[in-house]
């Protein structure tokens, strides 16, 4: 049964455009701190592929135990980015953890009062749903130090996805295939001459459909599968209603949790009433963590939940590049997007910014 979507109300943030200043936000791990040539080789590829200007917060740099000890120091800079009418858009400079126990820092007025592009992966995946439960839409992409950091320069396809969501004003449209190839190698980020020799690519196979037909439509929410589970039942995790119509975009990180975890953690989502609610689910390229049969078991894990919940025909596409490879798609929370079963695509339907 197609639901109807309850996610209109979002406020979308202005677009970036040339010249603007971005703030860089240690919401997590402070990798700033801890790999500083590695962060400014992500600072220094943003700016001059997108020509904005990026600036620190009083504690983007600090030291990782620092930050670790000082969740309020951290949710104070992403408040203070937010509130400060010369940034036009705040992105994380890696995940990590714990952003979850900035919960009791942020204040969602703030942010409500003050709309701007945010934007991160991973353990972000809190602070979206933070600003979801303010009523801004963000979006699930890049970080500073994965992503706009990668080896040997940035992806044309992570640098296109990034321009289309947060630049410009036109419908975002049909994903397109990743012809580059992906990759999850683990390389040293101190090392500078790792720095700047490309990672091994793998190819990349087209996205598939698991189960469905025809075409489905809803909005997207979503994130990183272990952070979504530490967010439930917060303040900050969507009510039931808002899940009506929904796309469930769904990755995992680069921990590989086992697919028996992901059978819990979804068996929650239809305990919740969540999965019932959905219009479809994207389920993305995993980093297999060297594991080579991991994506397959994870996308059975998938297939096996919803059947237990008696959603045998949800339309599932899986193999998109949003999770923990690279190069990484930009996904806009909120904007409406189409699973073609058929031709096996997805399209988002809006514009990410206005």
């Amino acid at each position: 049964m197609i639901q109807e979507s309850a996610s209109r109300t979002l406020v979308k943030p202005r677009r970036i455009k040339a010249g603007d200043r971005i703030a860089a936000v240690s919401p997590s791990w402070g990798g700033p701190g801890t790999v500083p040539d590695r962060y400014l080789t992500g600072k220094r590829q943003f700016e001059e592929i997108f020509n904005i200007t990026v600036v620190e917060m009083p504690h983007t740099l600090a030291p990782a135990d620092w930050l670790a000890r000082n969740p309020a120091a951290r949710a104070q800079d992403l408040m203070d980015a937010f509130a400060d009418p010369s940034i036009a858009g705040i992105v994380a400079t890696i995940g990590g953890n714990d952003s979850i126990l900035l919960i009791q820092h942020l204040n969602l007025d703030i942010i409500r009062q003050n709309p701007k592009v945010f934007l991160g992966y991973s353990d972000t995946t809190s602070l979206h749903l933070a600003c979801h439960a303010a009523g801004l839409a963000s979006f699930y992409g890049p970080s500073i130090m994965s992503g706009f950091a990668e080896n040997g320069g940035m992806h044309r396809f992570t640098i296109d996805g990034v321009r289309k969501a947060l630049f410009e004003i036109e419908p975002i449209g049909l994903v397109p295939p990743n012809t580059e190839g992906w990759t999850a190698e683990q390389t040293d980020w101190g090392d500078p001459a790792q720095q700047r020799k490309p990672r091994l690519l793998q190819p990349a196979d087209l996205p598939r459909i698991l189960q469905g037909h025809g075409s489905a439509s809803g909005h997207l929410l979503g994130g990183c599968a272990e952070v979504l589970e530490m967010a439930k039942a917060t303040a900050w995790w969507p009510s039931l209603d808002i899940w009506n119509g929904a796309i469930l975009f769904y990755e995992t990180s680069e921990e590989a949790p086992s697919p028996k975890l992901i059978e819990y953690w979804l068996r929650n989502f239809a305990a919740q009433g969540i999965l019932q609610r959905l219009n479809g689910v994207l389920v993305a390229r995993p980093d297999p963590a060297g594991n080579e049969s991991y994506r397959a078991e994870l996308e059975t894990t998938v297939v096996k939940a919803l059947a237990e919940a008696g959603l045998p025909d949800l339309p599932v596409l899986c193999g998109l590049d949003f999770g923990h490879t690279q190069p990484m798609l930009t996904l806009p929370y909120g904007v409406k997007a189409s699973i073609d079963c058929h031709a096996a695509t997805l399209k988002l339907l809006e514009a990410g910014v206005c």
